[in-house]
């Protein structure tokens, strides 16, 4: 497991106050006398890719902001495969789901670098009862979590490979520039979508033929989306 980087711990919530994407994240609705609540320190972390934030079966201690980059949660099938359920990007909230489990459901494994907040468990317990307003943040979350996921399973795990593909593709889109996606190594999008690596890679490669996306990077992670409609075309 590649260890996490943590660049600063418990700075003052002031830190928070002054977040970029705070109104994304937990805590959009608090005012001071919510800050004033909290006492645990919150830290600042740096996450290489491929590190894990925590593993599927652990003790829970705290939940997770994603500020910059992408997680993906990974579960275990019976036979031992693995199979990202979801991809989280910035504004998610990871390990939400476990408020009401003692154990993580899932690992979560960094995409891409990336920069996370990690907030003891027993902060969010104490404001989510002082603070109605962070209580509604939590069911929101919580809601939109559960839509997420519904969402993920039916849209990656159904149809042809090249409808999977596509949807992928259009998942992934860049909230700042809707032309742009942000996809990852053959072998996850494969672990995701339930399919060979040789048919992920087939299918991206058919798309970029048909002048659907372009490649715009050397890596084969960035494409621009030309013809979208035709991403859910069998």
């Amino acid at each position: 497991m590649i260890p996490l980087k943590t660049e600063s711990a418990w700075q003052g919530t002031a830190d928070c106050k002054a977040c970029g994407i705070r109104d994304l994240v937990l805590f959009a609705d608090l005012n001071v006398h919510d800050f004033g609540l909290i006492h645990a320190p919150i830290d600042e972390l740096d996450v290489p890719a491929g590190a894990h934030l925590f593993t599927e079966g652990a003790t829970v201690r705290g939940i997770f902001t994603l500020r910059i980059g992408m997680i993906k949660l990974v579960r275990s099938t019976q036979d031992g495969r693995p199979r990202i359920v979801r991809v989280l990007r910035a504004g998610d909230v990871v390990g939400l789901e476990a408020l009401a489990q003692t154990q993580y459901n899932s690992d979560a494994v960094a995409l891409t670098p990336a920069s996370v907040c990690r907030i003891p468990l027993e902060v969010v317990q104490n404001l989510s009862i002082s603070s109605p307003r962070l209580h509604t943040q939590l069911m929101k979350k919580w809601q939109h979590n559960l839509k997420e996921a519904d969402d993920w399973l039916a849209d990656m795990n159904f149809g042809s490979a090249h409808r999977r593909v596509g949807n992928l593709v259009l998942k992934m889109r860049s909230t700042e520039n809707g032309e742009i996606s942000m996809l990852f190594s053959r072998e996850d999008m494969g672990a995701m979508l339930d399919l060979k690596l040789e048919t992920v890679s087939r299918e991206i490669s058919r798309l970029v033929r048909d002048g659907t996306i372009a490649q715009i990077d050397k890596q084969g992670r960035i494409y621009r989306v030309l013809q979208p409609d035709r991403l859910l075309h069998d």
